[in-house]
């Protein structure tokens, strides 16, 4: 006998998770592919139950007193709840006969008038893989039980106990006990990516436990005393540490099995880098991967612990980050689509999308339009998809466009205009963000003319393009003659000319052809070495660091690793949102120097659109070895190379089948075949 069986679950509003858009109703379909399995076709034989074992509350998620909406904790009782219900000889008497709530569509079909709307998956499925739960490191009430939970172990009648279990890094999974008796007990799991000072709520090294306490949300459940319950929360969990509660009542409680379902999703990673010198570059990238992999599910996350939503700006990093580990571009495409989804009327996309809340962060809309020309760049064979954003990147465009004030800077923005964490903007946003003549925000508004200007081009949209390029011009024009100080080579963040950040700098730099290369280089050496330029914190060190690059000093890239170095020091085991103090000890858009290590130090970036072909231009700063493989859309770029003496380079380059490219190396440019070549410079 075969079984089907199928475990529904609906978070309502406001309990449910801001990324989950719900549709006010539930309702499962199940359609066989031909005749043959129209048996299984819903609601035919099915029979159904309202499962009323769960209780769901966000009060704990509230009292961390920080922006939470991952969804409610849970609390089953288990007295309630029909245990076996998906094995073959479960009795479901008085189990009802499925009725039909309604039909579904498929997207666009005509007359289509349903709460669902259907769409072909485009997305694997998440990986589950089984994986130790984590070591006691602390027991109160018995003695710290063996084997994490590999070997049983019994808590005896009318007893407390407290387990602290630390994974040993952060994770995303389903926690799942096996239990046994223990009637009327209950049992509590806490989470949290790292403990804090019981006395100043600090988190300080997270490998530290003395003295500290764990405060986060948890699952409870109530238990039967019936033997071999499997316990597991509906939603996964992201973690570190986990804290285990149990109470006793009359009955002894005895737990035969601990363990996590890792889950995520499923990226492979193929890309590697190694330099003898600084070995612990490898560690970094390891971090880099586990962070970007705990925040990438069916959509990318800024985080997964307090957030779980697909944030453009974000997600620009994340993409790229993605793709130059794996070569896996699905998640990167349908992040576009998303965004191109949640656009609103006036022309801007939402900050972050699926969201059942709208929020609009003006600049990352600016973002979107430059991830639409990072995937052109990156990805083959899909321009009829990218066509497909042209209507929305120019919405986004005129929006903006139609915020010029004379001098030629943006004027007044609406809503959000945040840019970065730093303790000198208040809520993120740069000078003058409101009140209009932000020179940063202007140039990030080039910068996407210039993406669209490129895109219209290639697609035959000449008249536009021209159109975009004498904007971009316009505007670049305007900070560079009302910011731009030729003599201190400092680039101010409004006309006042009262503040200055690396931020603003970065961007004037990857502005094309405004300021000469010897400029460019003496703009960033300046925004590196002034004590009164505010800071980039670890999201705009992305901009930061490819600005080096566009000055020629990609060399220094490495020596800007030392906050990263810093997180590993203090116990992270994934990259922060921001410097310590920080709310969320995993943010992604954290993870750029993994892109960074292989399309700066080793050089491998695209050479052409769609990656026909490979530029490789290595900045090796201190190194005198390093190698390393980048996936490609053709195979691998394989890469090895060593200094010699004279300021030569020796480079062992293997290009995938079909791709050429150049290899470019103090002011030299020598071409690449397919296959194997070692070539010296």
């Amino acid at each position: 006998m075969n079984v089907l069986a199928a475990r529904v679950h609906f978070f309502p509003d406001p309990m449910a998770p801001m990324a989950q858009m719900t549709s006010g109703r539930s309702a499962f379909l199940c359609q066989g592919d031909s005749e043959a399995e129209e048996a299984v076709n819903t609601p035919k034989d099915w029979k159904v139950w309202r499962d009323d074992a769960y209780a769901f509350s966000t009060d704990e998620a509230a009292a961390l007193r920080t922006y939470c909406v991952v969804g409610p904790s849970e609390t089953l009782d288990a007295a309630r709840h029909p245990w076996g219900w998906e094995t073959a000889d479960f009795d479901d008497t008085g189990w009802s006969n499925a009725a039909s709530a309604g039909r579904a569509f498929s997207h666009g079909a005509q007359d289509a008038g349903s709460f669902w709307w259907l769409t072909p998956r485009e997305l694997p499925a998440m990986e589950e893989t089984p994986v130790p739960f984590g070591r006691v490191v602390r027991a109160e009430g018995m003695d710290a039980p063996a084997g994490a939970g590999a070997e049983p172990f019994t808590v005896p009648a009318h007893a407390k106990v407290t387990l602290l279990f630390d994974h040993g890094n952060e994770t995303c999974a389903f926690p799942e006990l096996i239990v046994s008796g223990g009637d009327g007990a209950t049992l509590r799991l806490a989470y949290a990516e790292a403990l804090r000072d019981a006395k100043t709520g600090q988190k300080g090294d997270r490998n530290d436990i003395e003295g500290k306490v764990l405060r986060g949300y948890s699952d409870s459940w109530r238990l039967d005393g019936g033997e071999h319950r499997v316990l597991s929360p509906l939603w996964w969990r992201t973690f570190r540490y986990a804290e285990m509660t149990i109470e006793t009542a009359d009955a002894p409680l005895v737990v035969t099995g601990l363990r996590a379902i890792y889950t995520g999703y499923p990226f492979a990673e193929r890309a590697r880098f190694e330099a003898p010198e600084q070995a612990d570059l490898s560690d970094l990238m390891t971090i880099g991967w586990r962070t970007l992999r705990l925040c990438a599910h069916e959509t990318f996350m800024d985080c997964p612990y307090y957030e779980q939503l697909q944030y453009a700006g974000d997600t620009r990093i994340q993409c790229l980050v993605s793709l130059y580990t794996s070569g896996d571009a699905r998640l990167f495409r349908t992040a576009l689509a998303h965004l191109d989804d949640s656009r609103l009327a006036f022309g801007l996309t939402q900050s972050r999308f699926p969201s059942r809340l709208p929020q609009i962060i003006s600049p990352f809309s600016l973002w979107w339009v430059c991830m639409v020309h990072d995937y052109w760049q990156h990805v083959p064979g899909d321009d009829d998809f990218l066509k497909g954003m042209l209507t929305g990147i120019r919405g986004v465009l005129q929006w903006f466009g139609d915020r010029i004030r004379k001098d030629g800077l943006l004027g007044p923005l609406e809503w959000w205009s945040f840019a970065d964490w730093c303790n000198e903007w208040r809520g993120g946003g740069p000078p003058r963000a409101k009140e209009g003549g932000s020179a940063l925000l202007t140039l990030q508004y080039a910068l996407a003319l210039d993406a669209a200007g490129e895109l219209h081009t290639y697609f035959g949209q000449g008249q536009e393009a021209q159109r975009l390029h004498r904007e971009k011009r316009k505007v670049l024009s305007a900070v560079k003659s009302l910011c731009y100080d030729g003599r201190t080579h400092r680039v101010a963040d409004t006309p006042e000319k009262k503040s200055f950040s690396q931020h603003t700098a970065s961007l004037l730099v990857l502005s094309p052809s405004v300021l000469t290369d010897k400029e460019k280089r003496a703009v960033m050496e300046r925004a590196l070495s002034d004590p009164e330029v505010t800071q980039a914190t670890f999201y705009f060190r992305f901009y930061l660091h490819r600005a080096l690059t566009a000055a020629g000093l990609g060399d220094r890239f490495l020596e800007t690793l030392a906050p990263w170095r810093e997180m590993k020091r203090i116990g992270l085991t994934t990259w922060a949102e921001k410097p310590e103090p920080t709310r969320s000890d995993c943010h992604a858009w954290s993870a750029s120097p993994n892109y960074e290590l292989l399309a700066t130090v080793l050089g491998v970036m695209p050479g052409e659109p769609g990656w026909k072909s490979v530029r490789i231009a290595p900045h090796l700063g201190p190194l005198t070895r390093a190698s390393g493989r980048v996936p490609h859309p053709k195979g691998d770029v394989d890469v090895a190379l060593e200094k010699r003496d004279g300021g030569g380079l020796t480079a062992e380059i293997t290009l995938p089948e079909g791709v050429t490219g150049s290899l470019r190396w103090a002011g030299h440019s020598v071409p690449l075949t397919c296959g194997y070549q070692k070539v010296t410079v």
